[in-house]
């Protein structure tokens, strides 16, 4: 019955996340007045409430559990956008850029194509995963043509790609009765009806893991997943053993932008229903702490974003019902991430011995 046991990665990973928490309560316990209360809320301040009143048992809180979700949808496809080039050990950070295309491209054929949403929808879907994949493209090809660092020119490819966005949006897309800079508001064919009253969780919550399973899929059990983590593993073999690693390196980056981009049809079509001028940059990079601390395994990605999404809306809960901010939920993320990438843990042995031994 061993195999039903988690391997020795999760129960470290488990191990990680339980001394990170420990950790934030003492750090809670140093700023606030009833520090258990605090951590209890950050912990449980996610979950929705059942209540009795006069009409009977209602669910309570359904906003705050339905936006730990929606996260984590967003999280995940960014995650896996990170993931993908990263084990073919390629530190590319484009996925910010490759997210707005995507919400862009989506939003363009949303506007532009008229009909039911069984044709909208698909198109629109696919419009954005393939901009995020050209764009993803776009680093693979300057890398392995001129050399070029890929972190770097992800990161100025962050920069183009989000002021085309504004570009697009001020000068194409917007439209002069919103009140504010914003595009039209997307036809109703071309947006995704809600699961839950009250909130924006959407069909994309089931899209999620199967886009984590097609991604472990694709790594474990196809031609072009094994180039690519060999191509991670051991670059100089895989070129001696006549792998296409250039082949490998290109379409690891174009896949991880499909994924990117499928963020952001998700968060156009399904969360904001327009697009804003004013979309704030930066979820690529949460995108890559998901990435870290699913350990670069794509069967983790869900977990790991749904926990920092918990994370991050437990913070918020705290901040409004106690005396503690929630950046301390910041620290304690900082924390676990932090535990969970290091080979070696910063403690004396007989304690690095104690915690190994809880987790096993």
């Amino acid at each position: 019955m061993n195999h039903w046991l988690p391997g020795p990665e999760a129960r470290r990973t488990c191990a990680a996340v339980a001394v990170a928490l420990l950790a934030g309560l003492a750090l809670i316990a140093c700023v606030s007045r009833e520090p258990l209360r605090a951590w209890l809320i950050l912990l449980t301040g996610p979950l929705p409430e059942l209540r009795a009143d006069a009409d009977g048992w209602h669910w309570h809180r359904l906003v705050r559990f339905g936006t730990v979700l929606e996260d984590t949808v967003s999280l995940t496809f960014l995650g896996l956008a990170v993931l993908l080039p990263l084990r073919a050990r390629q530190f590319a950070l484009g996925a910010d850029g490759q997210m707005f295309l995507g919400a862009l491209a989506a939003c363009a054929i949303s506007l532009a194509v008229g009909g039911p949403a069984w044709l909208v929808l698909p198109l629109a879907c696919a419009a954005a995963m393939v901009a995020g994949a050209l764009w993803g493209g776009v680093t693979g090809v300057l890398k392995l043509r001129w050399g070029a660092n890929e972190l770097v020119v992800s990161l100025m490819l962050n920069l183009i790609a989000v002021e085309f966005y504004r570009l697009a949006v001020l000068r194409w897309l917007r439209d002069p009765t919103a009140g504010f800079q914003a595009t039209p508001a997307l036809p109703d064919a071309a947006t995704l009806a809600p699961l839950l009253a009250n909130t924006n969780v959407t069909w994309m919550l089931l899209a999620a893991p199967l886009a984590a399973y097609a991604t472990v899929v694709l790594l474990q059990r196809t031609t072009l997943g094994y180039e690519i983590r060999v191509t991670g593993s051991a670059p100089a073999f895989a070129a001696q053993f006549g792998l296409p690693v250039r082949r490998a390196l290109l379409l690891s980056m174009m896949l991880g932008g499909a994924w990117a981009g499928l963020a952001g049809f998700h968060l156009g079509n399904a969360l904001l229903k327009r697009l804003p001028v004013d979309l704030t940059p930066g979820l690529g990079l949460e995108g890559l702490l998901v990435a870290l601390l699913a350990r670069h395994e794509p069967r983790a990605i869900v977990g790991a974003a749904l926990f920092y999404a918990w994370l991050r809306a437990g913070g918020q809960a705290m901040e409004r019902s106690t005396d503690v901010s929630r950046e301390i939920a910041i620290v304690i993320q900082a924390l676990v991430i932090l535990l969970v990438v290091a080979r070696r843990w910063p403690l004396p042995a007989r304690l690095r011995g104690l915690f190994a031994g809880a987790a096993r």
